[in-house]
């Protein structure tokens, strides 16, 4: 596994990282505690170190899985990130809570629910510009800090269509930002990433494979269970992903090389981009997500990276 200093915190993170929204029983699946602890068992075996999670994975469902799991193993191996500003009601209905005393109530839930005393990275979870402008929730999250139960902030951003809260990023204390990123969605590469390099914020690239477009599985045509988040998609714009995951299939994957390997190194190439934080729905897809960090594309002249 490679690692990378997540911006200017003290986190060195696996440049692979395991997104566990799935967990909370919107991708088609409901999970067992077993199944679970079969995916983080994997992803520790291979040198994974991050997991990434949200109060509205579920309610506290993702969160309650990885709770279980560290509460019977070394809380220290783990790098856990989650997020604030949404309950869950229902698969796909969230409400949104962005009061600094509704916050407050979400991360003392979210320390209880994991089963741990302190979050190495509490994220603003796709807020708005006007939610984000809240001195109110930033000085209590700053002194959540202080206090020891948050190790440092970041914020999960909601469009990749603007830069605002990210030039704001170092004003509120955040240390990196989550977004998402893809061989399909390149936006970020415009003013986002710059940014973000220009404050040394850590980057975690969410979505890399597309919601498992890129993941070779999928061909034109694909009708998607109406339990699972995809069906929701635009079916015009699914069509024309589809197609064009399979020109890149064709055209830029070198043989040989199991196409989600391939799109995780690919953003991995990025001078911006720390770590990227695939889903998986077993222990294998784990197993095949960490052979990206060992793919040519993953340069060792990357600023960040080492190896352990």
């Amino acid at each position: 596994m490679k690692y990378r200093k997540l911006g200017n915190t003290n986190l060195d993170v696996s440049v692979i990282g395991v997104g566990t929204w799935q967990f909370g029983g919107e991708w088609g699946k409901d999970f067992t505690q077993k199944e679970v602890d079969s995916i983080l068992d994997k992803a520790n075996e291979l040198g994974i170190n991050l997991l990434d999670t949200a109060e509205c994975y579920g309610d506290h469902l993702s969160e309650k899985f990885i709770g279980d799991y560290l509460n019977r193993h070394n809380r220290e191996d783990w790098i856990v990130a989650t997020k604030f500003g949404h309950h869950f009601h229902s698969n796909f209905e969230r409400t949104r809570h962005w009061s600094a005393d509704e916050v407050l109530k979400q991360l003392d839930s979210s320390l209880k629910t994991l089963q741990t005393e302190y979050i190495d990275l509490y994220q603003a979870h796709s807020c708005s510009d006007e939610e984000f402008d809240n001195d109110e929730l930033w000085t209590m999250l700053d002194k959540q800090v202080q206090a020891g139960k948050i190790r440092n902030l970041g914020i999960s951003l909601k469009t990749n269509d603007e830069s605002y809260q990210t030039d704001k990023a170092s004003e509120v204390n955040a240390k990196a930002i989550q977004v998402v990123y893809n061989r399909l969605e390149r936006e970020p590469e415009e003013a986002i990433y710059p940014s973000a390099m220009k404050q040394n914020l850590g980057v975690l690239a969410r979505v890399p494979l597309a919601s498992g477009y890129l993941s070779g599985k999928y061909q034109p045509g694909t009708v998607f269970d109406n339990n699972d988040v995809r069906s929701r998609h635009d079916q015009a714009e699914t069509a024309r992903k589809l197609k064009l995951v399979e020109e890149i299939a064709r055209n830029e994957v070198p043989e040989g090389t199991p196409m989600a390997a391939w799109a995780l190194a690919w953003c991995l190439k990025h001078d911006a981009v720390t770590t990227v934080i695939p889903g998986c729905k077993t222990s294998e897809q784990v197993e095949s997500n960490a052979k990206a960090a060992d793919l040519a594309l993953v340069s060792m002249d990357h600023p960040q990276s080492v190896n352990k």
